[in-house]
């Protein structure tokens, strides 16, 4: 008898699976039990209300691994209402976006309640990922079955199994017919057409426009939900009314100012003091060319700077680690701050990092020639160096455990139909995405040594553009085949990295005409007074910044049928709010209403006898 996944076994297991769950090996029945009751139950007793099943039935666990995942859903009315509690933004019927509620659902493009295409899967997705999050111990002291796994009101369930080793990850599942057809669109013809290239004023407007029709543009995000990282006392927030952890502002500002800010200045000072073992090494070889002047040492001369570009990406690395580690003590409540918090400290020490040896080259040795081969074999470098880390070898390990799995499954084909067993088990051994971070911050630094030394080494922009293409290409190769889909997360736009990019172009045009004031050629043009061409140079960087900054006041940050839009929907809101109190003030007065038209129609009656008695008795004369 053929063995068949418990998907559509009996009407409890027949949801859509969403996102998977795995567990740990070991983990003791009493825990399993305890977390599928706090997925399962109501939101009134402290649960997500979800969906939730093993992926294997136990006849399959018998004879198959990987029995400790099981797989998320949600019905369709959990899924609008969570749309409503996360602020959505959906098109309605008049063509605008609008926050969506359960309650005008009827008002919205595309919603029928016989159909269940109304919310992408990225959406339904995103909405069990912020209930899973938002699971917070209650009463519980621990972790069923495990005592060392303290628990306090209003941790965080779902981090808490996490740290402990209890969940091993969460992830969502592709939507293997719709990757298929992006493949196709994205990367598998390997053609030049058009690509969204960071130019800042103009990729404003492109911006504005994508979050405008995704809906993320007018998405509140003042109220949201704490992250699942910050802990403290389980209280009231005094601005929602939600049950949720306080942690004292106070205890936030010390940590970051005590801890984290001497240690961030510590790695700076760190940073700098390898930067002089470099420029110890460059002499070094330097000395031995000169008095060797064979062809090896000429080689030579560029393995110092070779060695550096290693060490400043191991040095990145590592100080990204720690970053991270002090970010999530200083216990931010939202998300946003976090992101914010950690940007500003990776950004610092990368700044410094990577471009502190080419700013003393330039203005202290005043030495073009290396400034030149250090800019070169820093940018090469780190390019090759992440194709390498980054796509090809995640490829290479994907493809490689791909073959493996295939290989298992051909082999149960005759006893179990394993599609969707095949998809867990392959998407579960993939990589995780860990965010837009570091693609940002790689292409920040790439804009660095592109922009800040330009003058310099016009060639750097070249090898750009060719990385770009290719990066392009892998990035898209990586996030289809070689890592987890990952979660959704609305955002407005690309929030603090904006700033990061325009301080560096301000910090560019300061650098490239200091350069071409010091450069042979323009000192020889003012042989007799350099007072001048220091004051030629200031002037043509104030120009150069003042037509910068002309630009970016007249060239709005959003097109103007999104300002229009924007603009309708804040009038109706205040309009909305107007009505208000007049709506109240009928409701108040309709009680006093109807009491009187009751006192009128019984005046009326009362009326109606007389009349009706008099026209009896003359009646009965008569």
């Amino acid at each position: 008898m053929k063995v068949t996944l418990s998907a559509l076994d009996t009407c409890e297991s027949s949801f859509t699976p969403l996102v998977v769950l795995e567990l740990a090996q070991d983990v003791k029945e009493e825990t399993k039990e305890w977390l599928k009751n706090r997925i399962v139950s109501k939101k009134e007793d402290g649960g997500a209300q979800l969906l939730f099943r093993p992926l294997l039935n136990k006849y399959e666990k018998e004879t198959l691994e990987n029995q400790n995942l099981y797989l998320v859903g949600a019905s369709k009315i959990t899924l609008l209402l969570g749309a409503e509690a996360i602020g959505l933004v959906k098109e309605c019927n008049d063509n605008t976006m609008r926050a969506f509620t359960y309650g005008t659902r009827h008002n919205f493009k595309d919603f029928d309640d016989d159909n269940n295409d109304f919310l992408t899967m990225a959406e339904c997705q995103f909405i069990i990922k912020h209930e899973l999050e938002n699971l917070r111990a209650r009463e519980e002291k621990m972790i069923p079955g495990y005592p060392q796994a303290k628990l306090y009101p209003g941790k965080s369930l779902l981090r808490r199994l996490l740290t402990s080793g209890i969940v091993i990850q969460v992830f969502p599942l592709h939507d293997n017919e719709a990757l298929k057809k992006l493949e196709d669109s994205w990367y598998t013809r390997f053609t030049f057409k058009y690509q969204p290239l960071v130019i800042l004023e103009v990729w404003k407007r492109g911006c504005a426009s994508m979050t405008y029709r995704w809906g993320t543009l007018v998405m509140k995000r003042q109220f949201e939900e704490p992250r699942p990282g910050f802990h403290g006392v389980l209280g009231i927030n005094p601005v929602t009314g939600r049950e949720e952890p306080l942690y004292p502002s106070y205890k936030r500002q010390l940590r970051i100012y005590l801890v984290s800010l001497p240690f961030v200045c510590l790695c700076l000072y760190f940073s700098l003091y390898v930067m002089m073992i470099y420029f110890d090494m460059e002499a070094w070889a330097l000395s031995l060319h000169e008095s060797s002047g064979s062809e090896w040492t000429s080689v030579l001369l560029y393995v110092p700077s070779i060695i550096y570009a290693i060490v400043i990406e191991i040095m990145n690395r590592l100080y990204r680690y720690a970053a991270e580690f002090l970010t999530s003590w200083e216990n931010h409540r939202l998300e946003s701050a976090y992101q914010n918090h950690l940007i500003l400290k990776v950004l610092v020490f990368n700044f410094l990092n990577c471009f502190a040896s080419l700013f003393y080259i330039a203005f202290v040795l005043r030495d073009m020639k290396l400034l030149r081969q250090s800019l070169a074999t820093l940018l090469i470098t780190s390019q090759i160096l992440n194709q390498i880390m980054e796509s090809l070898l995640p490829y290479w390990l994907q493809k490689k455990h791909h073959v493996q799995v295939k290989r298992k499954v051909q082999a149960l084909k005759a006893d179990i139909d394993a599609t969707l067993y095949e998809q867990v088990v392959l998407e579960k051994e993939m990589g995780t995405y860990l965010g837009t971070f570091d693609d940002y911050l790689e292409l920040f630094l790439q804009f660095g040594y592109v922009s800040l030394f330009s003058c310099v080494y016009p060639l750097a922009a070249a090898f750009a553009v060719l990385n770009n293409f290719t990066e392009v290409n892998s990035d898209a190769l990586k996030m289809c085949r070689v890592l987890k889909r990952p979660f959704s997360e609305p955002s407005a736009n690309i929030g603090v990295w904006q700033l990061a990019f325009e301080t560096m172009s301000v910090i560019s045009v300061v650098t490239n005409c200091a350069l071409i004031g010091m450069s042979p050629q323009v000192n020889a043009l003012f042989p007799e007074s350099k007072l001048d061409l220091i004051l030629i140079v200031v002037a043509v960087e104030h120009a150069l910044l003042a037509l910068k900054f002309i630009l970016a006041f007249a060239i709005p940050d959003k097109p103007r049928h999104i300002q229009m839009k924007l603009t309708r929907l804040e009038f109706e809101s205040l309009e909305a709010l107007k009505r208000q109190p007049s709506e109240n003030i009928i409701e108040e007065k309709a009680p006093f209403a109807k009491e009187a038209k009751r006192e009128n129609q019984m005046k009326l009656m009362a009326q109606n006898l007389k009349e009706d008695s008099r026209e009896g008795n003359k009646e009965e004369e008569a």
